[in-house]
């Protein structure tokens, strides 16, 4: 039998790495931000500020309740990151700068991708997280992620699971967008202009990136969130009929800067998320090559 070939030189594991890499550079940064993310939601229901909010947890629930939605967040974001990293890595195999076009480009497509696998988990993570703001009589009350997708799958249809995937998609679309091409930009700029290192470059570049990936997905996350978390009123009509309606009816009544409420929170919870994707995924890449990977 001949020799097999290395792992590094396998077919198998070349198609595999970026999944894996992405993967698993998602899963430890929602290790990292699930925490900030879960006091962030309990600041905006109005339970206090963000020291009040972490001791009233830890004392009430103890600190599983910084994960409540652990799994869930698992779900989306290893979907998410899956694909957009599976083109990072793909384009940074090849050694050669792209165009900032072209990145977009390469933005658009995996955000389409990503979101369209990942809309039910983000559907039943944006339900879950308004059940406290709804009165006790019209709350839902899922246990958890899985049990979500099942409840609304089994109310509303299979087909439910996918109730505002087009702003989402749009949303994620945006949000790659803002995320890989500024941040290719920003590590050709940090490393090749001003020679800053790399450990310089990829904080620089991991902020720009975080920055950028809030401000260009944020409007869309706004319409996306509205029409998750509506519910028919008393005669089963919805406040909108669609994305469209949504957005029309926002930019008339608070005009564009509507659509940035809560910036600075939303920014919170993006970008640090978003920064440490990629330092998690350049010491992976690093980690992978010094193993000869």
């Amino acid at each position: 039998m001949g020799e097999a070939k290395p792992k590094s030189q396998s077919g198998v594991w070349s198609t595999v790495k970026p999944f894996v890499n992405g993967g698993a550079s998602g899963m430890l940064a929602t290790c990292v931000i699930q925490p900030i993310d879960m006091v962030k939601v309990r600041i905006q229901l109005g339970q206090g500020s963000a020291l009040q909010v972490t001791k009233n947890m830890l004392a009430q629930e103890g600190v599983r309740a910084f994960y409540k939605v652990w799994n869930l967040h698992f779900l989306f974001f290893v979907l998410f990151h899956l694909t957009v990293l599976t083109n990072k890595a793909t384009e940074a195999n090849e050694g050669k700068p792209l165009p900032l076009l072209q990145k977009a480009g390469i933005g658009l497509a995996a955000g389409a991708i990503g979101a369209c696998v990942g809309s039910p988990a983000d559907l039943a993570l944006i339900r879950m997280q308004a059940d406290a703001t709804l009165p006790p009589a019209q709350r839902r009350n899922y246990k958890n992620a899985f049990h979500a997708l099942f409840r609304i799958s089994a109310d509303e249809g299979v087909l439910a699971l996918w109730k505002g995937a087009g702003p989402t998609i749009v949303r994620a679309m945006a949000l790659n967008m803002g995320m890989l091409a500024s941040y290719d930009q920003s590590v050709e700029f940090f490393r090749d202009s001003l020679g800053f290192g790399e450990i310089s470059t990829v904080l620089g570049a991991s902020a720009v990136s975080g920055f950028f990936a809030s401000a260009c997905s944020l409007p869309f996350d706004y319409v996306k969130t509205q029409i998750q978390k509506m519910q028919p009123d008393a005669s089963g009509k919805y406040p909108y009929s669609g994305s469209l309606d949504c957005a029309m009816k926002t930019l008339k009544s608070g005009g564009p800067f509507k659509f940035y409420t809560g910036f600075p929170v939303y920014c919170v919870r993006i970008a640090p998320h978003v920064m440490m994707t990629w330092i998690f995924l350049n010491q992976i890449q690093k980690i992978q090559k010094s193993a000869g990977l």
